[in-house]
């Protein structure tokens, strides 16, 4: 049950780029959250989910003695949902709609949280490098999302009235 955890539901074995597929399995999960819940719902998950990623991070690489195993992207999960929850308030009936823009903000979000996750800008990088087992591999994707967040709402702000 720990692997299945770790690594999303397996998404985290696909051969190439597993923080992708795991950061896709995480959108298309929280999107499904959005569509019944609210954003402050799906932020507190993300925010169980750091807090318990982080103890069964701990746990896994206590006991295989690795560290940052590019498998495990429950990390990825708590912050594309982080980046998401930044999202735009909408209804479930609109969710698709493009002027109403969650959909585009859904999409920058991943784009952005991607990128932030790969190029690990910043204090972002720091965290990774620097933080200890759980907490650095949770906290580096946890600060991604909330920067992807920003940055997608922020540029949203400026293309929305093209649509």
């Amino acid at each position: 049950m720990r692997w299945f955890l770790l690594t999303v539901g397996y998404s985290g074995l696909f051969p190439k780029a597993p923080g992708t597929v795991g950061s896709l399995v995480g959108l298309v999960l929280g999107m499904f959250l959005l569509f019944y819940f609210d954003e402050t719902t799906l932020f507190l998950a993300a925010a169980f989910i750091t807090i318990y990623g982080i103890d069964l991070i701990n746990k896994y690489e206590k006991d295989t003695n690795t560290h940052d195993d590019k498998r495990i992207v429950i990390d990825e999960l708590a912050g594309i949902w982080i980046a998401l929850s930044i999202a735009p308030a909408f209804t479930p009936a609109d969710m698709f709609d493009i002027k109403n823009g969650f959909l585009i903000q859904a999409v920058l979000s991943f784009l952005f949280f991607r990128y932030f996750d790969i190029k690990k800008p910043s204090i972002i990088g720091k965290i990774d490098k620097e933080a200890p087992a759980g907490i650095g591999v949770m906290m580096d994707d946890v600060i991604a999302g909330f920067a992807a967040g920003i940055s997608s709402a922020l540029v949203w702000q400026v293309v929305k009235n093209f649509f």
